[in-house]
């Protein structure tokens, strides 16, 4: 979970306890996720239990994150409504609430980090001025970009996703081609981007304009955009509404992420041409890892529920007893993994670190994709969940090629990590 839209989350909570809302209630989470359970644990450091997390996906039912468990929606009308809130910090909040009215629950329902500000369902009065306010907002900050970039054809990467900002840029030179945005009238391009680690992975790419935003910056000038049918700008992402209904698509055939973004997001043909970074550097420090003999763990991710501590601690123990140094790659206030030594590279030098060391182990994030074409040994790790409310597991939509990808099946598997020349093998106990 990033870091606004957590703050936004800490503010919402807070402001609930002050007013009384959800004490002596007995509270729901609704959509395991990351988001879910970094709402999980700060209620819980609050002193507040939860009830049970709420999940469509039959697959996570059962489960227990931190000793929550996992259950059907349904389950809270067992409940007296009135004894009862739901907080939600999902994405998919307007149709989590929906369902549970259609269901016949009549109890609170709290929104306690707005993912997508730019789309409210509702036609009241104050709705519309209200958005008409922020579309004003945003044709203001699309002039204001125009201004200072005269001439650019303007892409806007709206989500602060690492993979995603990768595979837009991988395939952006073979849009602008088929676009011939440079043969109407442009100069050059934009890249809009949330976050200085975003602008970093667009960097990596070549000598690109790029303008770094807020989250609310960004939502003003996609909101812009789709009003205005703006032809200077285009939204590289495929979950916003009104430009593309790719997500359906996927309820019936599985669309490989980067498949996503090449066809779905800009149009290319399948095995279109993909760009690859050409701005890497090497790490300041590389001398301090032993070459061939070290590894990089990568267990954080913004948008990936947690992989089990006990797991990694097994696989640094394993590493250590082999004689390798052992790094966990952090970024901010996360920590390293116990025993093993804290490296923080830059978007632009983590190829050479992970190269350097030989082996990279982390969960599947963006930064996997970042990594995707280091010559090194490689592992993501996935846990085992469904993209979306869709039928596909996470490892079927961002699986990558080059690499070994694993599933981490709670109660199914106690895993063992165990070093050897052919590498990693996962055995049961």
């Amino acid at each position: 979970m990033d870091k606004p839209h957590y703050e936004e989350m800490l503010s919402n909570l807070d402001r609930l306890l002050q007013n009384g809302r959800i004490q002596n209630k007995k509270i729901y989470l609704f959509g395991h996720c990351n988001a879910t359970e970094e709402l999980a644990k700060l209620l819980m450091e609050k002193g507040f239990s939860v009830e049970a997390i709420l999940d469509n996906n039959e697959a996570k039912q059962g489960r227990r994150f931190c000793g929550i468990m996992v259950q059907a929606p349904e389950t809270i009308l067992a409940e007296a409504a009135e004894d009862t809130a739901v907080c939600i910090v999902a994405r998919a909040y307007a149709e989590m609430a929906d369902q549970l009215k259609r269901l016949g629950y009549q109890g609170a329902v709290y929104k306690l980090a707005d993912y997508n500000t730019y789309a409210e369902y509702c036609l009241s009065k104050e709705t519309i001025a209200r958005k008409k306010i922020r579309v004003e907002q945003g044709i203001h900050l699309l002039h204001e970009m125009e201004r200072k970039y005269p001439k650019c054809f303007r892409i806007l990467c709206p989500f602060a996703a690492l993979g995603d900002v990768y595979y837009a840029m991988s395939y952006l030179p073979s849009f602008l081609e088929k676009r011939k945005i440079y043969s109407c009238g442009f100069d050059g391009c934009v890249i809009g981007v949330i976050g200085k680690a975003c602008a970093g992975v667009a960097d990596i790419f070549g000598d690109y304009q790029i303008e770094v935003l807020s989250q609310e910056e960004m939502d003003y000038m996609v909101q812009a955009v789709l009003y205005t049918k703006d032809t200077g700008s285009f939204i590289a992402h495929q979950d916003r509404p009104y430009v593309i209904n790719l997500h359906k698509a996927l309820y019936t055939k599985c669309i490989p992420l980067e498949q996503i973004y090449c066809c779905g997001v800009y149009g290319l043909p399948k095995g279109a041409r993909a760009s690859m970074p050409i701005r890497l550097q090497p790490y300041a420090d590389l001398e301090q890892i032993k070459e061939g003999k070290a590894v990089i763990f990568s267990p954080y991710a913004k948008s990936v529920t947690e992989l089990p501590d006990a797991l990694w601690d097994e696989m640094v123990e394993v590493y250590l007893n082999r004689g390798y140094q052992c790094f966990t790659n952090v970024a901010g206030t996360e920590k390293p993994l116990i025993h093993t030594m804290p490296i923080s590279p830059a978007i632009s030098e983590i190829q050479s670190v992970a190269e350097r060391a030989g082996t990279f182990i982390g969960i599947r994030s963006g930064i996997c994709d970042v990594l995707k074409e280091a010559k090194c040994r490689k592992v993501a790790l996935y846990p085992d969940y469904n993209y979306c409310d869709t039928k596909w597991k996470a490892i079927d939509m961002y699986a990558l090629e080059g690499w070994e990808n694993m599933v981490y099946r709670i109660g199914e598997l106690q895993r063992r990590c165990i070093a050897v020349k052919d590498g990693l093998i996962w055995k049961r106990s």
